[in-house]
């Protein structure tokens, strides 16, 4: 089918996955985006499910972003970053409607970025934009080949600056990278890909 290949005339979700090394990393990155920033960010990081987690009050003083653990049949919103609980999938449907789910793990893991990256692009196609942070293990290489299928773009850290180089350096492995940059580089490219989308 070509109708998954044409260019999408602007973006509607950032989806972005960081396991070790990803508070610092995500920090840099949600800190340099505005208020305004039209789009919902979709996070996988790795956390410990046995600890009560204070990632979204840690993110939330250092981005104008509001910052959220995602809740089960929320709508995912402009401007809001929604962030997958310790021990959750976080999956996004049609119309932007957030999934919980305890299904088994993925490499050992839940969240698992490849879950979250699959169904934004089955949900999103050429309109999303995959990013993917330090960390180590393979998370998320399956599920950006599954974004640029669908046409969307792909964003890694580069493995040689990563504070943790195995998932930036799974991704790039996939070739379906179209952006790899150091980490104080990725917000602006994000930025400048929604901008020009919607000029």
């Amino acid at each position: 089918m070509t109708t998954d290949r044409c260019p999408a005339d602007h973006y509607e979700v950032v989806a972005v996955a960081s396991s070790a090394g990803g508070i610092k990393a995500l920090t840099a990155v949600l800190g340099m985006l505005r208020a305004d920033f039209p789009l919902p960010v979709l996070v996988v990081q790795h956390l410990d499910p046995r600890h009560r987690t204070v990632i979204a009050e840690v993110l939330t003083r250092r981005t104008e972003l509001r910052v959220k653990l995602a809740d089960a049949d929320e709508r995912a919103r402009p401007g809001t970053v929604h962030i997958a609980p310790p021990d959750r999938h976080l999956l996004v449907g049609p119309g932007g409607t957030l999934t919980l789910s305890d299904s088994e793990l993925v490499h050992f893991l839940r969240p698992s970025a490849d879950l979250l990256f699959e169904s934004v692009a089955g949900a999103y196609g050429a309109q999303a934009i995959g990013c993917v942070l330090t960390g180590t293990g393979s998370d998320g290489a399956m599920g950006v080949d599954a974004i640029k299928s669908r046409g969307g773009t792909v964003i890694s850290e580069d493995p040689r600056t990563a504070e943790f180089k195995g998932m930036p350096e799974a991704a790039v492995g996939t070739g379906s990278v179209d952006f790899v940059l150091p980490l104080e580089e990725i917000a602006a490219v994000i930025r400048g890909l929604v901008e020009t989308k919607r000029q």
